[in-house]
């Protein structure tokens, strides 16, 4: 986990959210005190990336049945509520669904005591933000041997501490990289529409002092042609049987062109990512999001009125353009959908 700031935590009652919607001209925090304001902060992005999204949803349902001791409501009645509520907050990361899953199997065998089943739940939540930060540590680990002592590496879209509960799956990669001493130089795609890039990938790397640079996304080509990329390295938000990866929209067409050119393109993901109940990417929903998002650069119009907007959050990059899959149990190399069947036989 980043030691300058914190993307969540958990006072026992609330989950703080650092709200990454206004960096990173300004570090504020929102409270959430109950599952709707933690569905409201995960729909808006508030709070955004796979794993970061299980998280909270984990403690959204934590919040829910502590809720239900105060109305003196039925808890498992109030707990079904909520994971309905947070599961139809968004479609494609498949973490939300694993983590409310997983919470819902710990709630299956508890009393109907509402003060054991909240203790009992808070401490389920508690271990899923304690075992994403210890995947993503792994992850960095294997990670970092597959860069050059010296690399220029290219991201795409956010996958760094600010994703997650702590450390990062890509940048997690990066850090480990310079934690071992190697000399590593981020270009960071800005990731239209959400700059995600921009707002948050580069205030990280800044923040822990990992040189970067800045291109708009329309420039990863010029620069992968010109030579002064060694490796590309993202996140996913679902991952296919097959290999296949969902992620932030451009990240298919920075896979296409790293094939073009010959430099290898790595996506890291932890197992609670991989969805192998979806065989191929063409089974993975995506989310279509507001035409604003296009429409307006920060809160400013600079679109005509009117104008028809296409704004899927998400692409597939097929399991053909991706030279290896980092997760906290290794790396996994093509063939891929034999790497996977073999990690969850």
């Amino acid at each position: 986990m980043s030691g300058s700031f914190r993307t969540l935590s958990w006072e026992g009652d609330a989950l703080l959210l650092l709200d990454q919607r206004v960096l990173p001209v300004v570090e504020s925090t929102c409270r959430c005190v109950d599952p709707t304001g933690v569905a409201d902060a995960i729909r808006t992005m508030v709070v955004r990336g796979a794993p970061a999204i299980g998280v909270a949803a984990a403690f959204g349902l934590v919040l829910a049945v502590q809720g239900a001791q105060k109305k003196k409501r039925p808890w498992r009645k109030v707990f079904e509520e909520a994971a309905t509520e947070l599961a139809g907050t968004r479609p494609t990361a498949v973490n939300l669904f694993w983590a409310i899953g997983r919470m819902r199997d710990a709630a299956a065998s508890l009393p109907d005591d509402p003060d054991a089943a909240a203790a009992r739940l808070e401490r389920e939540a508690l271990a899923i933000l304690a075992e994403d930060v210890a995947a993503n540590r792994a992850m960095g680990a294997h990670g970092a041997k597959l860069l050059p002592a010296r690399a220029a590496v290219l991201t795409h879209c956010n996958a760094g501490a600010l994703a997650t509960a702590g450390y990062g799956t890509a940048l997690g990669v990066i850090r480990a990289a310079v934690s071992a001493g190697k000399k590593i130089h981020v270009y960071v795609d800005e990731t239209r529409p959400f700059l995600q890039g921009s707002r948050l990938t580069a205030w990280e790397l800044m923040k822990d002092g990992i040189p970067c640079t800045l291109i708009t996304d329309s420039m990863a080509a010029s620069l992968l042609a010109a030579g002064k990329v060694d490796a590309a390295i993202v996140g996913a938000d679902r991952v296919a049987g097959n290999g296949d990866v969902a992620n932030k929209i451009g990240t298919y067409g920075v896979a296409v062109l790293c094939r073009v050119h010959r430099v290898p393109f790595y996506v890291a993901a932890p197992l609670s990512t991989i969805d192998p109940t979806v065989r191929t990417g063409k089974e993975i929903p995506i989310e279509e999001r507001d035409p604003s998002e296009v429409t307006h650069l920060m809160g400013k119009r600079v679109a005509p009125h009117g104008v028809p907007v296409y704004n899927p959050a998400f692409d597939v990059t097929p399991a053909r353009y991706i030279s290896a899959i980092v997760t906290e149990k290794g790396v996994l190399t093509p063939p891929l959908p034999a790497a996977i069947r073999k990690l969850f036989r």
